[in-house]
Order: structure tokens, then sequence, then C-alpha cells
């Protein structure tokens, strides 16, 4: 018998949220652990995805397709060595928000974790779905337990920051919606099938044109969610608003929603349009480095800062996508899964400082270290990550994109470059500030340090920092093949359709389903 592990992990967070409908809303402790366990069993699943994937396969592996609207619009699944460990990394870092939950939200639990569940859902249909209908709908369905969160418990102007937020992705997303008809259309009137499946599309050939006006519709999407120099001004306010919770998925996983989008979509489907417009968008992308970082230094709000360090660093790895070439790549999808887990934990630092102060104004604090010494030893640790200190996980990714840029264009590199010297010194002034000097605010000698719950939610992200910088190639060896697959149709050098089971195309994995046939009339 075949299990369906994607939609098992895909859909077991949405099913946990339904049932938390039925549990007494007054029983707030039963809530948070049932909701922690939903979570914790979804991440435990999705590692049967990592054991099950063979690393020499470039086509996706544990393969769901079955028929569901017509008119070529499927259910249809499967994963990659560039979706797999987004995956794992949203299944990851729920259970982690949630804990982080506890103490920052007192009111309305079960709502919160019912939103929570149902954003996990969200996020992993993202990176699961191989049919662009299906995509489209957990692309916006994620919009909406997202903006719950922001506008019900987040800080004092969490109405405006809400719908900047939805506004701006909201037109981004519309526009790419247009773009997916347009390739049906397409692709009905070369081939007479009707099929929305991505895997077809990477074989459709397009006029000059039409690459053009498409790779701009999803281009702009993509960039609103990333978010690329000037599409980022919703980006600090949403994440000063957000609650922690929020603010953690919101760097970690959402953001990275844009960099995929690029490399599944954008750059495979339009390897014309790509070569034309990529010079452009990696000055965006290198301007972007640049001002976030140079932001981050002038910032009195800890959230404000690590928000434009985001912006930082989210430029430098769309530097590194921009630059077509395989280090560049890998170092990308690398460093997406090390700014999920370095810029997570940070958002959890100043959670922790603000549930002992009620303040995040950097101002307020100095001396904390005393006070705090392990979790000023956590911290500077989380931090080290963010700079990419060796052994520690940022620095290995940084140091392939690096080394891919300068070989694409040797300019380019400088500006990369600078991201690891500014978040020294942003990163390293905070952590003077706040951790050393004299205590002059009196509520800092009050601070008790971190407890048992706390070691808990940090304690897990630390360890996979060493461990993604201490053996990086448990990771990479995963990515190769699909990460070369990519590379080669967003050069325009492979016009083939990739559907699993194809001449020349080995199976899908061990626990995948049958792929069904595609849909004629």
């Amino acid at each position: 018998m075949i299990v369906p592990i994607l939609s098992l992990v895909t859909f077991l967070p949405l099913g946990g949220a339904l049932l938390l409908i039925f549990l007494p809303t007054e029983r707030t402790r039963i809530v948070r652990f049932f909701a922690l366990g939903v979570a914790v069993l979804t991440f435990l699943l999705s590692l049967a995805l990592y054991f099950g994937f063979d690393s020499g396969i470039s086509s996706p592996q544990f393969v769901e397709q079955r028929a569901w609207i017509g008119h070529g619009i499927q259910y249809h699944l499967g994963i990659d060595g560039i979706s797999l460990f987004l995956v794992l990394l949203t299944t990851f870092l729920i259970p982690v928000a949630l804990l982080a939950s506890w103490n920052g939200i007192g009111e309305r639990i079960k709502e919160f974790s019912f939103f929570m569940l149902l954003l996990e859902t969200g996020l992993i249909g993202v990176f699961v779905s191989l049919n662009l209908f299906l995509f489209y709908v957990f692309w916006e369905a994620m919009l909406i337990p997202m903006y719950f969160i922001i506008g019900i418990w987040g800080g004092r102007r969490r109405v405006y920051a809400t719908l900047k937020f939805v506004l701006f992705t909201m037109f981004g997303s519309l526009l790419m919606l247009v773009a997916i008809l347009v390739l049906y259309a397409q692709y009905h009137r070369a081939t007479g099938v009707y099929s929305f499946s991505v895997l077809d599309y990477y074989g459709l050939s397009l006029g000059a044109g039409t690459q053009t006006w498409l790779f701009l519709a999803f281009a702009l999407a993509f960039a609103v969610k990333i978010p690329l120099f000037p599409l980022h001004t919703w980006l600090p306010d949403a994440h000063v608003e957000a609650p922690t919770p929020g603010s953690i998925i919101l760097a970690a996983v959402l953001l990275k929603m844009g960099a995929y989008g690029f490399i599944r979509f954008a750059l495979p489907l339009f390897p014309d349009a790509t070569r034309r417009f990529l010079p452009y968008l990696s000055l965006l992308a290198a301007f972007g480095i640049i001002y976030g970082g140079l932001m981050a230094l002038v910032q009195k709000d800890m959230k404000s800062l690590v928000a434009y360090s985001s912006i930082s660093h989210m430029g430098l790895i769309m530097l590194a996508v921009f630059s077509l070439n395989f280090e560049a790549l890998e170092g990308a999808l690398y460093q997406m899964l090390n700014h999920g887990l370095s810029t997570g934990a940070l958002f959890l630092c100043v959670g922790l400082l603000y549930e002992r102060s009620h303040t995040r104004q950097i101002k307020d604090f100095g001396g904390v270290g005393r006070q705090m010494p392990v979790f000023s030893a956590l911290f500077l640790i989380v931090m080290l990550s963010s700079m990419g200190l060796p052994g520690l996980n940022g620095f290995v990714g940084e140091v392939l994109c690096f080394f891919g840029i300068f070989t694409s264009n040797k300019v380019l590199a400088v500006p990369a470059v600078a991201t690891a010297v500014l978040s020294a010194a942003y990163l390293l002034l905070l952590f003077q500030k706040v951790m050393h000097g004299p205590i002059v605010h009196e509520p800092v000698r009050t601070f008790k340090d971190v407890g048992k719950r706390e070691l808990a939610v940090l304690v897990p992200v630390i360890v996979l920092m060493f461990w993604m910088g201490l053996f990086p190639g448990s990771f990479l060896r995963k990515m190769d093949a699909s990460v070369a697959r990519a590379l080669a149709l967003a050069k325009g050098k492979e016009r083939v359709s990739l559907l699993p089971g194809a001449a020349g195309a080995k199976s899908p994995g061990v626990l995948g389903a049958n792929v069904g046939k595609r849909e004629t009339r």
C-alpha cells in the first residue's frame, strides 16, 4: 500500500486545527498542548521525506496526482531537492513558534493555535504543489491566517501593518494569476491538452514578448514576498507589529516563498526573459543588501533592526539566485535555510526580552548579560550564526554564495561580501548595548534567566545551527541533482517535459503515489 506522505504532512495541521474547534475554550493548557502535539507529529512525519528521498533523482518524488476539478486543475503534489528542506524548515519551526507563544500570547489561545496550524498547511502546500492552480490556492490561502495573527495579536499599529501586508502581496498575486491563466491558454493552444502542471510548462516554447510580460507578472509577485527593494516597505511594519511567533514564521518561511517562486517558476519557465532581466534584478538585490544593512545600523527598536537585516540577507540570497551558476544557486538554497533558523532565533531572543521588559527599545537595556548569563551566551551564538561565523550554519551558505557571485560577476561580489561586514557591525553593536555596560534601567535588575521552556525553544535551533555548519553535506547532497536541473532549465538548456515516469526519468520515491495521466479533451 502506497502511503500518501505528502498529503499527510500537508493536511495534518489543518485536521488538527479543525479538531481544535471542539476543545473547550477555557481549557487553555489542553488547547496549547494539543496544538503543539499536532505540530510535533507533523514534523516527525516530515522526517520520512528526508530519509526516503533519493539524492540521485532530480525530478519530483513522493508524487501524488489525482483528478480534482477538471480542465487541467488536478491535485498534484511532489517534492525535489529544492522544496524538501523548505518543507522541513516549516514543520520544524511551527512547534518552535507555538512554544514561543506560551507566555507572549495570553488571550484567545484557541483561535491563535487554530490560525498557526492553518498557516502551516498553507505554507507546506506552497512548497509541494506541482499544479499551478493548486499552488495559487495555497499561496493565497496562506494570507488569511497571517492576516489574523498580526491583526488580532499584533502591536498598537497592527491594523495598518496588516492591511499594508495584504494589499502589497495581493496586488502581485493577482497579476501572477493572470499570467498563470495565459500560460494555461498557451499550452492548450500548442498541445490541445488542458494542464496547469508546471512540469508540462517547462517544455513550452513562448515568444519573446509573451515571455517578457509573463516573467514580469511572476517576478513582481515573488519580489514583493521576498521582499526586493523597493517593494520592501511592508516588511518592517509587519515584523514590528506581529507577535513573536508571527515574526518568526514571517521571517523564517514566508520570505522564502518569494525566492522559491523565482527558482521553481519565474526563472525556468521563461529562460529568455530571465537572461534579459537578471542584470536589473541583480542590481536591485545588491542595492537591497547595502540599504538593509545600513538601515539596520540606525534602528532603535530591536525588532525593526532584525527586520531590516532580513532585507539585507534576502538581498544576498537573491543576488546568488540571479547569478545562475551551481555554487551560487545551491548556496542560496542553503542560505535560505540558514536565514530561517538564525533570524527566527533572533526574533525569539527579542521576544524573550520583551516578555520581561515590555519594551524593544535598545536604549532601555544594558547590563542584561549580568542578570541573564545563559541567555547572553545563547543570544551570542545566534548572532554569530547570522554573521556567518565558521562552524555555524551561516558560514557555509555565505561562502557558497560569495564564490558563485564572484564567478558570475566580480563587481557584484563587493556588495555581496558587504553583507557579512554590515551584519557584524549592527549585530555586535546591538549585543554590546543590550548585554554589556552598566544597568541604567532598574527593571533590568529583576530579569530572570531563561527557564526550561525557553531552553526547549532555543536549544534545538542552536543544535541545528551547529549541525548545518559542521555537516553541510547531509543537506547539500540531497540538493545537488535538483539544483543542476533547475539551473539547466533557467539557462534554457533543457526544454523537455519533466513528468515523472517519462522516458529517461527515474521513478518517484518509494512512498510516492502513482502518477495519473494528464487530462485531455
